[in-house]
């Protein structure tokens, strides 16, 4: 129920738009041949990419279904698709554009092999196919955009910054590839240059567009700084833009609140943080008439338990902290199966107040079934574990978190602290 998490997935579709790439609006020498007799279909294709490329993610996922309804048998259509949808949803995709791959021209079927392997995360040959690529198609922006995210996942953060200049050098004027420089900016530490490059993405776009990377780049910078004030101030320009444009009549700006919350929470602004979450919930309308519908309202209902839980928490009320977490996993007891995705959630939750009430050895326990692919997470284990007088394994914790290699906001939390607790460890 983490409320980054929920955005992440019911807008961005996380990594799965992130490794979608760019390309110019004309196809020159040495760029990919789309293999498609039908016009409409390679047009919006081209829209497509476009439009992701500015942080339209809506009108995206628009031209990437009409490029599969002007051509069904168009394989980069169906690879489009995928990257709209969430990993469960797409694989009717991957399967098809897999299938088609044979019809299709050489380079394509390079590029979706490269593709393949990237949804599965075997990172050594989708970057063996788009380097192969890359000298294959020297001109295609595409393959560049795709060479730099695979670089930027395996932490080879120079090559990723190389190829996303590589895709510059062919069409500056699209922002995505000035994002991603300032993400691979932000994993080695170097805020200043991460926000420089950030900055220049929004100055790229609409006064009105609401990108979510380089708002929340920005964001993230200043909360490895320890400097929420600024932090908060930009997420509240991003939330003006967001309500001015239209996308909240889309998606309601819960997540945005939910953010504002967090970030007041954790730097001991707790009744701010309450007043936050509250007025999130709010924003979340009591009919489906968006894309949350009776499901996920009850979810972002979920959330906002979970915030005022950890808040109260945090303010030493620690009873009725627990009454709630109690409610919490009622609600997840009583989704039935639907539901059990939520446990690791729930153990997020009564860990985190079992550790603010000092009581390590329950939060041990429950933060051990909590998501410890989540830095935060693990953070929190690592606190309860120096709490409990088990140095070694927080110190094992902490530097597991600072490998953490995916820009979010419970990286920017958890990062500086994980260092600390090393050092601390090291002049031991």
């Amino acid at each position: 129920m983490p409320e980054c998490k929920g955005f992440v997935s019911n807008l961005t579709r996380g990594v799965a738009l992130a490794m979608l790439v760019s390309i110019s609006s004309g196809f020159a020498q040495k760029k990919l041949t789309l293999t498609t007799a039908s016009p409409a279909a390679k047009d919006n294709f081209v829209q497509a990419i476009n439009t992701l490329e500015s942080f339209q993610f809506p009108a995206f996922t628009a031209a990437a279904q009409k490029t599969i309804a002007a051509d069904s048998s168009f394989a980069m259509g169906h690879m489009l698709m995928a990257a709209t949808l969430g990993p469960q949803q797409r694989q009717k995709h991957l399967d098809k554009f897999a299938a088609l791959a044979p019809q299709a021209s050489k380079g394509e079927q390079l590029y979706l092999q490269g593709m393949t392997h990237f949804y599965k995360n075997e990172d050594d040959k989708a970057l063996e196919s788009f380097q192969q690529l890359s000298k294959m198609l020297p001109e295609d922006r595409m393959v560049y955009m795709m060479l730099g995210n695979v670089q930027r996942r395996k932490g080879n953060f120079t090559g990723a910054i190389a190829s996303f200049e590589a895709a510059n050098k062919i069409d500056a004027s699209l922002p995505r590839a000035w994002s991603f420089i300032g993400d691979c900016y932000l994993l080695q530490e170097k805020y200043d240059k991460a926000r420089s490059h950030y900055k220049q993405v929004v100055d790229k776009v609409d006064p009105d567009a609401s990108p979510f990377g380089p708002f929340f780049g920005q964001i993230w910078a200043d909360l490895y700084e320890g400097k929420p004030e600024p932090a908060l101030k930009t997420l509240d320009e991003y939330m003006s833009r967001y309500n001015r444009n239209g996308a909240a009549q889309n998606f309601p700006p819960v997540f945005i609140w939910n953010h504002k919350a967090r970030i007041n929470l954790e730097f001991g602004r707790t009744a701010e943080a309450l007043r936050c979450y509250e007025i999130g919930y709010k924003s979340v309308p009591p009919t489906p008439a968006t894309q949350i519908d009776s499901v996920n309202k009850i979810v972002w209902l979920g959330r906002m338990h979970h915030g005022r839980a950890r808040t109260l928490a945090k303010m030493g009320k620690h009873e009725e902290a627990w009454k709630i977490a109690e409610d919490v996993k009622k609600m997840i007891e009583g989704g039935g199966k639907e539901g059990e995705q939520y446990w690791p959630a729930y153990h997020y939750l009564a860990g985190y107040v079992k550790l603010e009430s000092g009581d390590y050895k329950a939060a041990i326990e429950h933060l051990e079934q909590s998501d410890l692919t989540d830095p935060f997470h693990k953070l929190l284990l690592a606190r309860a574990s120096l709490k409990s007088g088990d140095k070694a394994y927080a110190l094992k914790l902490s530097e597991e978190i600072i490998k953490f290699s995916t820009n979010n906001i419970e990286r920017a939390l958890s990062y500086p602290e994980a260092k600390k607790i090393i050092a601390m460890n090291a002049s031991n």
